[in-house]
């Protein structure tokens, strides 16, 4: 059952601030905390992997691309019309981080039953100072207190969810020290994310054509071969593992004999990688589709300078 709202979230103050959102003008100081003061109150009664009912639509990283989650939800319905699964990464390397996350999370408060927030690697208070949050948080507050509120708010965030009880879907993937959900279950995960370990290896881990585990060329988190995945399935009696955290040019890609499926809903990522983005609607009968949609054109925006590494997180 949704949590009930309190005197200081009304559905109707909540209403305002969607609205308000939605035209990418970004809440006051005192709304920001207000909302991740209730935000918090909606996380902390939510499990490290949580059930989900179909239908529902899954969508990857969005990376702070304000007017592509527009698109996004052009294409797939908006709250509450439309069930969403957010599988992480809502901040840095776009313009619109601050928008982009209070949107999300304002619609989780709104619509607690019909709207799923995951954690990704990205939402992490070393990663945001480097990658783009506490910079555009500074910039259009005048202090970082916004930013604190938000990295404080993501300790509390699920870790993964369950769609249906045969689909798991974590931000990046397995880890060597977990082999059953109830593994999952069982971490403390309100913590910045660790350096290594299971909770990190959810969030930073990728699945890999080689045999086995290997260390990740990310400097956190594994790479998972075949092998890996469809024993993790049948032990768990899983149909599929969904999950974000890498580019892929289509927007969605089949791995491991579709027993892994990326999808990524940042399109032209970094504003400069060209790929198309996708989300991944499942019915009640669990069957996949999947919609892709191009770079929505807007005005005035600022083209992010941040230089972009080697390989992308």
């Amino acid at each position: 059952m949704a949590a009930s709202l309190p005197a200081s979230s009304s559905a109707s103050e909540l209403d305002e601030w969607v609205a308000q959102l939605m035209e990418c003008k970004h809440l006051s100081e005192e709304n920001v905390r207000k909302l991740t003061d209730r935000a918090r109150e909606v996380f902390v009664a939510e499990p490290n992997v949580q059930p989900v009912r179909a239908p529902v639509t899954l969508v990857g990283d969005l990376h702070g691309q304000f007017y592509d989650l527009l698109e996004l939800f052009r294409i797939g319905g908006k709250p509450p019309h439309t069930n969403y699964l957010f599988m992480g990464d809502y901040v840095d390397r776009g313009y619109y981080s601050v928008e982009t996350v209070t949107l999300v999370v304002a619609l989780k408060v709104r619509y607690p039953s019909r709207v799923t927030v995951l954690r990704g690697n990205h939402e992490s208070r070393q990663i945001t100072q480097v990658y783009g949050f506490y910079d555009e948080c500074l910039r259009k507050y005048g202090s970082v207190s916004v930013w604190k509120m938000f990295t404080d708010l993501f300790d509390y965030m699920p870790l993964s969810a369950l769609v249906e009880g045969v689909i798991f879907c974590p931000h990046g993937g397995l880890s060597p020290s977990i082999d059953s959900l109830d593994a999952v279950k069982a971490l403390d995960r309100v913590q910045e994310v660790p350096h290594e370990g299971p909770m990190c290896d959810l969030l930073w881990s990728d699945p890999d054509d080689r045999h086995g585990w290997a260390v990740s060329p990310r400097g956190a988190g594994y790479t998972f071969g075949r092998d890996v995945s469809e024993q993790f399935n049948h032990s768990n009696r899983l149909r599929l593992i969904a999950r974000a955290h890498q580019l892929v040019m289509e927007g969605y890609n089949w791995a491991h004999a579709q027993n892994v499926v990326t999808i990524f809903s940042a399109p032209n990522y970094c504003y400069r990688c060209g790929n198309k983005a996708a989300i991944l609607e499942l019915d009640d009968a669990l069957t996949y589709k999947f919609q892709q949609y191009d770079f929505a054109p807007r005005e005035g925006e600022m083209t992010v300078t941040r230089r972009t590494p080697d390989y992308l997180l």
